[in-house]
This record gives structure tokens, sequence and C-alpha cells, in this order.
């Protein structure tokens, strides 16, 4: 009999806790539908609501759709939502622009010029600007801005800068990768935006709405054509780099190239040519103030005329004879 009673309060402790079991996970169970089907119903709600909505506001529902879902896929991957998945290693290029500028004294420019523009060429570059000037009649300079591609900047670099005496070197690199990044972004969500502009265009009834989105779609155009603008100009100067090269030629050397001391002969040349120098010089002056020296004696000889005149007339009265008859004094 204590057998058969203890085997029944086994049986009735465990089907206590067998029935404690089923509640719990019936209780779990209603919890669950109740969730689902509230999750359920707010999507039909929103649903209707994107249906029924202006399309300014269907975008933003599209928006926020296309958020949960990122957020979906994050808490998917086991990353938590609204954390952004670090890039990749690799992934993410770096955008720099390079300039430098070189200074180089060669013995003939002209063959250097030509020795440039054949490495810039060679390498798969160009030669933006060139300006050659003549000093006289044997030297001159030139002055060329080169862009080369950025995976042969160094090796062009060098070859320029041994091209004759390096007189001077500068380089610089600026990292843009942040402003590539930026305008890229920014010329994504302006695209989405005039597309989102034109649908609403199709879409609208009224005059004046047309011509309000008119004014909206060609202010987010100029916007987009701008950055497309920054685009290009930011590819450009990261995909080919700027080297500015200036060439001289030497100084020009004497004639035997000896540093001798002048001589009698070396002097009197020297002597002769200051005296003649002095006498041309001597020769301008005269030949300028000739007028004003003529004119001056042209104008002493018509003064004396007429002072030789004046003295003439006065003394006539004085010199005259008395006439006959008249008494002595």
């Amino acid at each position: 009999m204590e057998l058969d009673s203890r085997t029944d309060r086994s049986f009735a402790r465990a089907r206590g806790r067998a029935a404690l079991a089923a509640g719990v996970l019936g209780l779990l169970l209603a919890v669950g539908g109740c969730g689902a089907s509230g999750d359920s119903s707010g999507s039909n709600e929103k649903a209707a609501d994107s249906k029924y909505a202006p399309s300014g506001e269907r975008a933003g529902a599209g928006a926020d759709a296309d958020g949960a879902a990122s957020s979906a896929e994050d808490r998917a991957d086991g990353k938590p939502s609204g954390v952004k998945a670090a890039p990749k290693p690799g992934a993410a290029a770096t955008h720099v622009i390079r300039t430098a500028t070189l200074s180089v004294e060669v013995k003939s420019v002209p063959k250097a010029v030509a020795a440039a523009r054949g490495v810039a060429e060679g390498a798969g570059g160009l030669v933006a600007t060139e300006n050659t000037e003549r000093l006289d009649d044997t030297y001159e300079t030139s002055h060329l801005v080169l862009r080369v591609p950025q995976d042969r900047f160094q090796e062009v670099l060098r070859e320029l800068a041994g091209s004759g005496k390096l007189l001077s070197r500068t380089s610089n690199a600026k990292d843009v990768t942040d402003q590539v990044v930026d305008v890229d972004s920014r010329i994504a969500t302006q695209r989405a935006s005039v597309a989102r502009v034109r649908e609403l265009m199709d879409r609208a009834e009224k005059i004046s709405d047309v011509v309000a989105l008119e004014g909206e779609l060609s202010s987010r155009q100029s916007d987009l054509e701008s950055l497309l603008a920054q685009q290009s100009s930011l590819k450009d100067r990261t995909s080919l780099a700027t080297i500015t090269l200036d060439l001289t030629p030497p100084d020009a050397p004497d004639d035997e190239g000896r540093d001798e001391d002048a001589g009698f002969l070396d002097a009197l040349g020297g002597g002769w040519g200051a005296f003649v120098t002095m006498l041309r010089w001597v020769a301008v002056a005269f030949g300028a103030a000739l007028p004003f020296l003529l004119t001056g004696a042209l104008a002493l000889l018509v003064w004396r005329a007429l002072r030789r005149r004046g003295a003439a007339r006065t003394a006539a009265p004085a010199g005259t004879p008395e006439k006959e008859g008249t008494p002595a004094p």
C-alpha cells in the first residue's frame, strides 16, 4: 500500500508539472499570435496609407520601408540596427591629387623640350601648356605643364629631373578621398530627388502644381549639374598628375673661358670705347642745344644793333654846329 501511495503521488506531481508546462506554452503562443496579428494589421494600414497618400508622402513611406528592410538585413547578419557596415579592406580606393614643380638647367632647350614631350606622351600623358621665350639669338627658356597618369608620376619625375642640372624640385600630394565620396553620395541623392520630382510632374493634374514642380525640377537639375562638374574635375585631377617644368640654358661662357687680368690693349680698347661714347653723348647734347643757342645768338645780335642805333641818335644833336650871327656866350 505504501508503494502504491508513493506511486500515485509521483504520478500526480508529474501531471501537475506537465499541466504547468502546457499552460506556459499556451500563454507564449497566444502572446506571439497577438504580436504577429498586430504587425500584420500595422503593415496593412501603412500600405493603405501609402496607396492613398500624395506621392511625396509615398516617397517617404518607401524610404521608411527601405530603411526597415536594411535594418532587418542587419539584424539577420547579427549586427545591431542603425550601425553601418564597415567597408571591406581594399573596397574604397584612395584618391590623391599630385603636383610637382621642376627647374632644370639644360644645354639645349629645344632638345630638352622635345625630350620632355616624348616622356610625357610615352607615359600616356600630354603637354597641357608650352611657353618658349627667346632671350637673344642663341639662348631661350621654356615653361611646360605636363599631365601624366598617377601610376607613372614618379617615373616621369625622375626622367625629367635627370635631363640636365636640377636647380629646384617641389612635390605635393593631397588626399581628397573624403571629398570624392561626398560628391558621389550627393550626386546619387540628387538624382533620386530629380526622379521623384519628375514622377510628381507625371501625376500632377493642376497647372499651378505643374508650374511649381517645373521650377523645383530646374533648381534640382542645376544642383545636379554642378555636382557632376565637381566630380569630373576631381576625376581629372586624381587620374592625371600635374608637373610644371622650367627649362633654362646655362650662363653664356667667355670667348676662351679664361679668367686672365685685363692687359694694355684691353685697357686701351676700353678707354677708346669710353671716349667714343663720351663724344657721341656730347654730340647728342650739342645737337639738342643747338636750336636754343642759335635763337639766343640771333636775339643778341638784334639787341646790339638796336642799341647802336639808339646811341647814334642820342649823339647826333650834341654834335650839331652853331648858326652864323648867333652871339657867343
